[in-house]
């Protein structure tokens, strides 16, 4: 008799679980575009320089070696949490999904645990998580050369990636690669047409492939909203003909571009051979370029129905002009916000982000940023 009333009682609880639009396990989907979610993210950082940090000279041992190889402390939920208390409403977790992998291209439990551990804290701080399959060693230059072997590893790896979050809500998004669909051993952009179409072809089977095996896991993922990575994730390459987003049957899709123009300004801490390091930055031609690359986004996308978000933009803070910091950082995300995209920060440990105060270093940059939110 108790093992029937268990059972009755059980059966009450999934059917208001299910009634009131939540699986069993707890993870939410609603019913609600991807063009309203992107918008109901606000603004977001990323967890920089932490899970995706790789290299043959780290001890690969333990998740923990990898998570602070970079110089990030040991994750905790306060550090999380403070994320979510400083306004941001997402936090992109970049990872290189291959450190502790086995030789078939199984990921490692313990890996995995690490991840989810700072994805729960993000969710339960109710920000929104993306969680992508970021640079780890270069494998994926070979595609061109061995596709066979480098495409069977990424599905692989997305298999894996699906399966062990096909339960979680909406709040968590998968994204597809970061900078590395694109190869210049076909197609160099500073060169001729040859290889182009090739290149172009190649990007966009790959993120096909993505949508496929994340909406063939089961699970929430069949609804789950997805983040398509451009091509390189640049502007301008993104915005050529040749790129296609994929076929989803959810429709429920977005697209990753970053932003790190000029490279003089936003990438380059000194003199390099291919350019002068730049110290400050705002004059009216710079905000100008700024202006031309949103709006080329903002009309070749959201004008069309396709959500955008920008999953890196930045620059950095040594041998720069603190008040052109504030000044880029702040007009980024100012000029992507005002134009229904999403501007994720990108940010290493202690950079523009305490991880040992839980709080922005930089009070005014921070007010400056959270001012965008109050445009309409």
């Amino acid at each position: 008799m108790r093992k029937i009333l268990s059972a009755a009682v059980a059966a009450v609880i999934l059917s208001v679980t299910v009634a009131c639009g939540e699986e069993p396990t707890g993870g939410k989907m609603r019913d609600i575009s991807t063009m309203e979610l992107v918008r109901d993210m606000g603004i977001g950082i990323n967890l920089g320089n932490t899970y995706e940090a790789c290299g043959d000279w780290i001890n690969g041992e333990t998740p923990d070696n990898y998570e602070q190889a970079w110089g990030s402390p040991d994750i905790t939920e306060e550090i999380i949490k403070g994320y979510a208390d400083e306004g941001f409403g997402t936090l992109r977790i970049p990872v290189a999904w291959s450190n502790m992998m086995s030789d078939d291209n199984i990921i490692s439990p313990d890996y995995v645990k690490e991840v989810k551990k700072a994805v729960d804290w993000a969710l339960d701080s109710d920000m929104y998580v993306i969680i992508n399959l970021h640079w780890d060693g270069g494998w994926l230059e070979k595609m061109p050369d061995d596709k066979e072997n480098v495409m069977g590893k990424y599905s692989r790896i997305w298999e894996q990636v699906s399966e062990e979050f096909k339960d979680y809500g909406d709040r968590l998004i998968f994204e597809s690669q970061n900078e590395e669909l694109g190869w210049s051993s076909l197609w160099n952009r500073w060169g001729d047409v040859e290889g182009k179409d090739e290149s172009y072809a190649l990007v966009n089977e790959v993120n096909q492939n993505f949508v496929d095996i994340v909406r063939d896991s089961g699970g929430n993922n069949k609804k789950r909203h997805l983040l398509i990575s451009g091509y390189n994730t640049d502007v301008e390459l993104t915005c050529d003909p040749l790129f296609k987003m994929p076929d989803d049957p959810a429709g429920r899709c977005a697209v990753s571009v970053h932003y790190y123009t000029p490279s003089t300004f936003a990438i380059l801490e000194e003199d390099a051979d291919w350019g002068k390091a730049a110290y400050t930055w705002g004059t009216d031609a710079e905000i100008a370029e700024l202006e031309r690359n949103m709006d080329l986004m903002k009309s070749t996308y959201a004008d069309n129905g396709i959500p955008v978000i920008i999953g890196e933009y930045g620059c950095p803070i040594k041998n720069k002009d603190p008040e052109s910091v504030r000044l880029y950082v702040s007009s980024v995300c100012r000029a992507a916000y005002e134009r229904q995209m999403c501007p994720v920060l990108w940010d290493v440990t202690d950079a523009q982000y305490s991880r040992s105060e839980y709080k922005m270093k930089d009070a005014e940059l921070k007010d400056m940023m959270m001012s965008v939110l109050d445009e309409k």
